[in-house]
This record gives structure tokens, sequence and C-alpha cells, in this order.
């Protein structure tokens, strides 16, 4: 249950910039860095409510059988989550069960966000589209995250870029994209680095006719493009390159054991890090982008 009184020494505590405090009247603004913490704090209890009606024996025990027989689980980040369920009607009287419990905190479930839907037509949470194809689950990076990576991406070579050199947009733009890409890495997302690849070079292609309308497209390839360690068509300058996202490599993210404590388990965490030294993690300062918000309720196998 949510501890009101911790969640009200939150809210009145002030916050402190340079060595000053400064008090809160009104609570935290919506996207701070704590306010996921009260999204959380808010939506604890949740879990147990759906575990006491669904997983719960008759002796008050946990029992997987009865976890299968409804196969319903909740998955939440912050604010937004999603609950499985084997049927349409097990899904919508847990929504009427979500609602109630969100009523009872002076919160309503965003009907725009929250859909109920079957697994085989997918859903999109946290950036990714979650769908079955023939009984296996696929997660590649949702249209709307797409579509977001390129309009930045597009406004960084067609506004911002204009005044500015090739090596100061090619910093831009890895900026961004190595961001994107690190965070889609793990999942299906050769088909869609591909698409934004070729994206990025028609965008660049404009950039540079913009800047050499006079010039025959050659010259412009010429120009602008190179190779280096024979790999061609490179954006690039003597400093620098630009990302190439047909290059990236797709990692499978291994598992975390959630039972393993790193105060304790410490081995088990440094051959964790081992295996996971060869992902590329974005440097300090780069851009990530937002996850896409949405609550879902989900059945089916």
């Amino acid at each position: 249950m949510m501890d009101k009184r911790i969640m009200k020494q939150f809210l009145k505590s002030g916050f402190i910039y340079k060595g000053d405090l400064f008090p809160t009247d009104t609570g935290s603004p919506q996207g701070g860095a704590i306010s996921s913490l009260y999204a959380n704090m808010t939506i604890d209890g949740l879990e147990k409510l759906i575990q006491d009606k669904y997983h719960r024996n008759s002796k008050g025990k946990i029992e997987n059988h009865y976890r299968a027989k409804t196969k319903v689980n909740l998955v939440r980040y912050a604010d937004d989550f999603i609950i499985t369920a084997k049927t349409k009607e097990i899904a919508e009287e847990l929504k009427d069960i979500v609602s109630q419990f969100l009523k009872e905190r002076g919160l309503t479930l965003s009907e725009e966000k929250t859909m109920i839907t079957h697994i085989d037509d997918g859903f999109d949470f946290l950036g990714w589209t979650f769908r079955k194809f023939k009984g296996k689950l696929i997660v590649k990076p949702s249209k709307d995250s797409i579509k977001t990576l390129i309009r930045k991406c597009a406004a960084i070579i067609l506004k911002k870029g204009k005044a500015g050199n090739q090596s100061e947009l090619i910093r831009r733009l890895n900026q961004v994209v190595r961001g994107w890409t690190n965070y889609h890495r793990h999942v299906v997302a050769s088909q869609a680095f591909s698409y934004i690849n070729n994206t990025l070079y028609l965008l660049l292609q404009r950039w540079a006719k913009h800047r050499h309308p006079n010039k025959s497209n050659w010259w412009r390839l010429n120009k602008y493009w190179h190779e280096k360690n024979g790999k061609r068509w490179l954006f690039m300058t003597d400093e620098n390159s630009l990302i190439n996202l047909r290059r990236i490599k797709i990692i499978r993210h291994p598992k975390l054991q959630i039972s393993k404590n790193p105060f304790i388990h410490k081995e088990y965490f440094m051959k964790r890090k081992m295996k996971l030294k060869s992902l590329v993690v974005a440097r300090n300062g780069e851009e990530m982008l937002e996850p896409y918000e949405r609550e879902t309720l989900t059945y089916g196998s």
C-alpha cells in the first residue's frame, strides 16, 4: 500500500539549487526527476490486488496453477503498465478493477491511452511494438518511435543544420541516432535501422543540394560521401563520420535473475558485466528519446 506520510514529506520537502533551498507549494512538475517515484508509490498495491484475486488459492498461497489458468500478469514502468489475461472477458474485468483502484487514489484511467487488444494484433509499450506472429512473440521499434526519430533528425538536418558545417551536423546526428539505436538494438530492429538509414541518406542529399544547388549529384556525393577501411558511401569528414545504422549488430539483452543481489552475488554480476561489455553505451551528454507512454490490457495465448 502507498505510504501517504512519506509521499507528503516528499511533496513538501522543496528542492536545493546552488546551495539554496526552494520550497514547493504545488507538488512535483510532470516529467520531473522524482515524478516516476511518485507514480510508483501511487500504483504500489495494484500487483497485490491482482495476485489476491487471480493467483491465490483458498489457503491464501500463490500458486502457479492459478497464474497459468488466467494468465494474468502485471508489468509496469512508472505510471505506464500492461496487464495480460487469457480472455477478453478477464481483461475487461481487470480494467474495472484498475479503474476502481485508481479512483480510490484520486486518479482516473486514461481512455485515450488505455486499450484492450489481442496479442496477435499487437500493442505499443515504451517505444516498442509487441505482437505475436505464428505463435512467436516479436518485439520491434514502434512506428511512432521511428517517426519521432526521423522528425528529430529532419529538424537537425533541414532547419538547424543549414547554417552549420558537415562536422557539426554529424556530431549532432550521432548523438540522437546513437542513443536511439542503443535503446532498440536488443529487439528485432534490423529492418527499422535500414529504413532510418535510407531516410537519413535522402535527407542529407537534400541538405547537400541546398548548399550546392548549381552542382551535379555526382559532385555532391564525392564531396560529402567517402570510403574508409573498405566501407563505401560514408557521410564523413576527416574528424568523424555518421553512424551507419545498417552495420549496427543486434545483440539480445541477457535476462537478469531478479533473485540475485549485487552486494551478495558479486561473481554473477561480474560475469554479466563481461557479457555486456561488447554493447555500445551512450556517452554522457547524448540525447535519449522519450519512451511512448501507454496503458494496455492484452489477452490471448
